[in-house]
């Protein structure tokens, strides 16, 4: 009877996935970029409805059906720190203004929507000195304070936008709201994000700057070291040149006794001259592949060089030291 072992759930296994990710260095690093791009996506707004997405770099909303000319409606308020929300009859206001709650931080709002000849109002502001107190006294008299006078203008908004232009200057004056522009910046995470691209920017630039500073002294080293192992077949060659001549040398003295060997030293000369030549054609198929490597061309110049002391002792005991000399070779 054979057993089978339970699939494990998917939230088992999501768990030790995510468990065993954090456990190396750079699953942590993924798990921090992920909530930095989780944290710049929500603070950025991937979550706004349309009226939030809007007014986050605006300081009008209209809906669909509001006759508003927007640019001349942003003229008309500036960089105050006032946000106009103008929805379709019925609206929700209150909900209006929670929905833009995060869009619209350190800024006065007011949402109002047709309502027969006159504007249903709603205000929320979202001024914060640090006292709860005078806070509320504030806000409570901004709220009730910006929309009035804007019943006559039901049909020409930009006038309606006028007047709550004057009520909000009045306030700023009188102290109830904080003077200043509306500053629009992005969110903290796309800082974030962008010092982080600027630093990987850096960061490449930097490692490609190394890594091509160690790429070209490597290059260097490896030229370096190819040439000196040409040098070294150069003068390989120079000696094997020389090798030859000295066998050419000795040849004729190898020609005028091989005739009629007469003595014992004849015939030692003639071993001795047979030997060296059969290494030396031995060594010339070993230099065929001349591409060895450094070790190797030190192996064969030792050869050459010790045929060639030998192809000179030879000459001096049976020529004399005017023939086969051995020659200099650098």
């Amino acid at each position: 009877m054979t057993t089978t072992t339970p699939t494990p759930p998917a939230r088992s296994r999501v768990r030790r996935f995510l468990a065993d990710l954090a456990g190396t260095p750079f699953g942590l690093a993924v798990l921090a970029c992920l909530a930095l791009a989780g944290w710049a996506l929500w603070s950025g707004g991937i979550l706004d409805t349309p009226m939030a997405r809007q007014v986050r770099n605006s300081s009008v909303y209209a809906a669909p059906g509001v006759e508003l000319d927007r640019t001349a409606a942003e003229r008309i308020i500036g960089n105050r720190r006032l946000v106009v929300l103008m929805t379709a009859p019925g609206t929700d206001l209150a909900a209006a203004c929670k929905e833009v709650r995060l869009a619209t931080k350190s800024t006065l709002v007011l949402a109002m929507s047709p309502d027969g000849d006159d504007w249903d109002t709603y205000g929320c502001a979202r001024f914060s000195s640090g006292d709860e107190t005078k806070d509320f006294g504030r806000a409570m008299v901004a709220e009730t304070t910006i929309g009035r006078g804007t019943d006559g203008f039901v049909d020409r908004p930009l006038e309606a936008l006028k007047v709550i232009v004057v009520n909000y200057d009045r306030l700023v004056k009188a102290g109830i709201v904080p003077d200043g522009a509306r500053t629009i910046s992005p969110s903290l995470p796309r800082f974030l994000l962008a010092g982080a691209a600027v630093l990987g920017v850096v960061a490449g630039a930097t490692t490609l700057y190394l890594g091509g500073r160690r790429a070209g002294r490597l290059a260097a080293v490896r030229r370096a070291r190819r040439d000196e192992r040409t040098d070294d077949r150069s003068a390989l060659s120079a000696a094997t040149a020389g090798l030859a001549q000295q066998l050419i040398d000795l040849d004729q003295t190898y020609a005028r006794i091989g005739r009629t060997p007469r003595s014992g030293r004849d015939h030692q000369f003639l071993d001795r001259y047979r030997t060296l030549t059969t290494e030396y054609v031995a060594l010339l198929d070993d230099l065929a592949p001349t591409a060895g490597d450094a070790a190797t061309v030190v192996r064969l110049r030792e050869r050459v060089d010790g045929l060639s002391r030998r192809a000179a002792e030879l000459a001096d005991r049976f020529t004399g030291p005017a023939t086969a000399r051995r020659p200099t070779a650098d």
